[in-house]
C-alpha cells in the first residue's frame, strides 16, 4: 500500500466512516493540531535530557492523543466501534495534576514560560494544547462532539503546564514570575 492516497488532492480528507469533509474545517485543524502536539511530545520524549519517568509519562499521554485525535477524526453518528475519550480519562488526568501540584510551591503569581530545556518544550507543548482546543471548541459550536474530549484537551494543557514546573523543581531551576 502506497503511503500516498491521491484523496487529499482535491483539499478534502475523509473522516473515519467515510464522510468526506475540506481539509480547513476545524474539525481538521482540531486533530491536525493535536498531531502537531504528539509530534512536540515525541520530541520531548527522544530529547538526551529528558528522564526516563517523564518519557514514560509523556509516552502514555501520546497513546492517550491518539485516542483523542481518533475522536475528533469520527462523526458522533458513526454507527460502528470507534476509539473515544472518557469522563473517566478526564478524571484521571485530574488526579496526576493534583499530584502533580502538591510537589510543587503554590502559584501566587503567573509565571514566565522556561527554564530547563524540557521543561521550555513542555510549556511550548502546552501552548500548542491550547490551540487545539480552541479548534475544537469552534468545531463544538458546529458540530456535535465529545464533550469528555474537549473537557480532557483542557486538562490535557494543565498537565503539560503541571509537568513544566515539575521537572524545572526536580533540575532545580528557579521559576521567573511574569510581574
Amino acid at each position: 500500500m502506497p503511503l500516498y492516497t491521491r484523496l487529499g488532492d482535491s483539499g478534502e480528507t475523509m473522516l473515519y466512516g467515510g464522510e468526506k469533509i475540506s481539509k480547513s474545517e476545524p474539525r481538521i485543524h482540531a486533530y491536525g493540531t493535536l498531531d502537531e502536539l504528539d509530534a512536540l511530545l515525541g520530541v520531548i520524549a527522544s530529547d538526551s535530557e529528558c528522564k526516563e519517568d517523564l518519557k514514560t509519562r509523556v509516552q502514555k499521554l501520546q497513546k492517550k492523543l491518539f485516542i483523542a485525535k481518533s475522536d475528533f477524526a469520527t462523526p458522533m453518528s458513526f454507527g460502528g466501534d470507534c476509539l473515544r475519550i472518557s469522563q473517566e480519562d478526564v478524571e484521571e488526568m485530574e488526579k496526576e495534576i493534583d499530584e502533580l501540584e502538591s510537589n510543587v510551591p503554590k502559584l501566587t503569581k503567573f509565571i514566565i514560560p522556561g527554564g530547563s530545556k524540557v521543561a521550555s518544550y513542555l510549556h511550548q507543548a502546552r501552548t500548542v494544547c491550547r490551540r487545539a482546543e480552541r479548534w475544537a471548541v469552534k468545531f463544538s459550536e458546529e458540530s456535535e462532539i465529545n464533550y469528555a474530549a474537549l473537557r480532557y484537551l483542557n486538562r490535557f494543557g494543565d498537565m503539560l503546564f503541571a509537568l513544566g514546573r515539575a521537572v524545572n523543581m526536580e533540575e532545580g531551576v528557579e521559576e521567573v514570575e511574569a510581574g
